[in-house]
């Protein structure tokens, strides 16, 4: 089935209630990349993805993996889904570590970085992708705890790899974060995960200047409404039905058509590129 028909006369029949979600338990699943031919634009380099279990992480890793780089995965508990994913990337003949844990702690994405390191002798690539959310539509409703957990994984967790990946990367090596549509036009449904993705934007923007000194280059890819289990997780059934629908294109995007603007900012084909957002988000217009 082709991405533009996945959700086409679709809902989830499959409401979860943990976050960030399993994609095993989605109905209908996310369309992968599987069917994507690599041509060596990663080969030799080796890539951390945080959230690289499903949805756009693991879309990320199958194309990286195809392209010729061994990835490692950071999940929280995700097992079943993680082990997919690592089958994906070791069918491409490359290696896959996964690494679960939370990474609201510190020191366990130092952690994440030095297992990599350990394990491919090297990082080129780190994908900061993983992240919550909550629907709470009334800023009453946000609690202080709920305000700093979502901070602590979305946008804290960032700061704590990227300080610790950099140690590591060279010249030519690359920083991607996932950011957000809602990070340009807010959302009220998500007040504190769009403040992340704002804060995110700025992060990238201003490491991207520090970090050319090294000839390391810091990006962001913005995605709009995209069926990944963070969908199922938060939003009630009775919304699902019309996830998307407001995009310019009708239909909420699959994680295979995210998953590209990730393998080029990594390449060497964006070499001119860093503080930069690719928006994907199906025609939806947003400032830069």
């Amino acid at each position: 089935m082709k991405p533009k028909d996945m959700m086409n006369g679709q809902t989830s029949t499959h409401q979860q209630d943990r976050q960030p979600g399993i994609e095993a338990k989605m109905e209908p699943l996310p369309h992968q990349p599987l069917d994507y031919k690599g041509v060596g634009r990663l080969e030799g380099k080796a890539a951390l993805i945080t959230g690289g279990d499903s949805g756009i992480g693991r879309a990320v890793a199958v194309l990286y993996a195809k392209e010729g780089a061994d990835v490692a995965i950071s999940y929280l508990d995700e097992t079943e889904d993680a082990e997919e994913t690592k089958r994906l990337v070791e069918a491409e003949g490359k290696r896959c570590l996964l690494l679960p844990g939370d990474i609201k702690d510190e020191e366990h994405c130092i952690n994440l970085v030095e297992k990599t390191v350990e394990e491919f002798g090297k990082l080129n690539i780190l994908v900061n992708n993983a992240a919550i959310q909550y629907v709470r539509e009334d800023v009453l409703e946000i609690s202080s705890e709920q305000f700093e957990e979502v901070f602590q994984v979305n946008f804290f967790s960032q700061f704590y790899l990227t300080k610790a990946a950099v140690r590591h990367m060279e010249a030519g090596d690359s920083i991607i974060s996932t950011s957000s549509i809602n990070a340009y036009r807010g959302n009220p449904m998500f007040m504190d995960y769009s403040a992340t993705k704002g804060a995110i934007t700025a992060w990238t923007r201003s490491i991207a200047q520090s970090l050319i000194k090294k000839g390391i280059r810091a990006n962001s890819v913005a995605p709009g409404p995209v069926w990944t289990p963070l969908i199922p997780a938060t939003i009630g059934e009775d919304k699902i039905e019309q996830f998307g629908q407001d995009s310019l294109m009708g239909r909420p995007g699959q994680p295979s058509e995210h998953a590209w603007p990730y393998v080029m900012l990594a390449s060497d084909e964006a070499s001119y590129m860093t503080g930069q957002a690719i928006h994907i988000n199906g025609g939806t217009y947003t400032s830069s």
